[in-house]
């Protein structure tokens, strides 16, 4: 069998981790390369504590071009604008780009600006990437050269509101979400703001209302059939590792119920293996879906008693790291070499 040569740049980090442990024990799959700034020399079981008996590859200190040259396929898994710069010294090499950082998922270069730097190393690439979620470019994945994997809040968030938009209830519409998330979304080097000891027994806002995912998850889910969309979106610091709930709240025209809404997004995640949609009184948990791509999905509806008003909130669970990081990113690299999304990806979670 001829096994896809996969390299990684920027392999010190938890998205490089969770590649690896993938990656590492499929038989389709040879590593390439896997460079690093840190850690040069060591193996990734000296890196990454799970990946023990590892020991044979090593991170290196060599130029994306050499990481990328004879690779089928480079994950990209460093902070933005360092993957900016180091992917345009890979555009004129022949080998598919999955990029984990926040660089090419945005279409306007204002936003871009406004969310995460003053200027973009090149720009012109804005709008080229096919955007990495599954369950809206699943065709446009197949055949991407270049792939942007979604953030783990826009992905979140989308998950829990994609049904809407695709049935035309996201149009002049104010959706008002909270999402809590854990320390690992900081990434693997300690911050004042993730240290155990602050964290471990606290909530905290932050970002409030002008978090970089915002603009992607708008134009996520304009993309998806939203018309002129407004959302509030507060991000929670939670007491956890690994993890992200989301819970989005709108109002619903007054022909909508609870069952029909119901029904909307059992028919559109019907084909999406790694999703389930509970049932009505069931709420998703982060407990049920840590260590694994899978996502849980529900819907309640309350009508107001004294105006009539119908409120809809939409809930989704995912693992930050995986649905929301490098599992995801993994299911472009199915799609990309001819497998079904879920593959390698589908198995039960831990409990508890």
């Amino acid at each position: 069998m001829n096994k896809i040569k996969v390299s990684i740049i920027g392999s010190a980090g938890y998205g490089a981790a969770e590649l690896l442990r993938h990656l590492l024990v499929r038989d389709d799959v040879e590593i390439h390369h896997i460079s690093s700034k840190d850690y040069i020399g060591q193996s990734v079981s000296q890196v990454h504590r799970t990946l023990n008996g590892y020991d044979a590859l090593l991170l290196e200190d060599i130029s994306p071009k050499q990481c990328a040259t004879g690779a089928d396929i480079v994950f990209l898994a460093m902070p933005h604008i360092t993957t900016a710069k180091v992917a345009m010294e890979l555009f004129d090499l022949e080998v598919r780009i999955i990029d984990l950082s926040g660089d090419f998922r945005l279409e306007n270069l204002e936003d871009y600006i406004r969310d995460y730097a003053p200027e973009h190393p090149c720009s012109e690439r804005l709008g080229s990437f096919v955007y990495g979620m599954p369950e809206l470019y699943k065709e446009q994945i197949k055949t991407a050269k270049h792939v942007a994997s979604p953030g783990c809040f826009a992905t979140g968030i989308a998950m829990g509101l994609l049904p809407l938009a695709d049935a035309g209830l996201l149009v002049n519409t104010n959706v008002r979400t909270v999402a809590m998330t854990g320390s690992s979304g900081s990434g693997v080097k300690p911050q004042a703001g993730t240290h155990h000891a602050i964290r471990v027994n606290n909530l905290k806002a932050y970002k409030a209302l002008h978090h970089q995912h915002r603009a992607e998850i708008v134009q996520t889910l304009s993309n998806a059939g939203a018309s002129n969309l407004s959302l509030d979106f507060v991000p929670v610091s939670a007491p956890l590792a690994r993890g992200i709930l989301s819970i989005s709240q709108l109002d619903l025209p007054e022909n909508m119920d609870e069952s029909a809404i119901q029904s909307l997004y059992e028919d559109y995640y019907k084909n999406h293996n790694l999703i389930t949609v509970m049932k009505n009184g069931a709420s998703p948990e982060v407990v049920a879906v840590s260590g694994t791509a899978r996502v849980e999905v529900s819907i309640n509806v309350r009508i107001d008693e004294l105006t009539g008003q119908r409120t809809l909130c939409c809930s989704s669970a995912i693992d930050n790291l995986i649905k929301g990081g490098a599992g995801q990113a993994i299911q472009c690299f199915n799609l990309m070499t001819g497998q079904e999304a879920h593959f390698g990806l589908d198995a039960p979670g831990l409990w508890p």
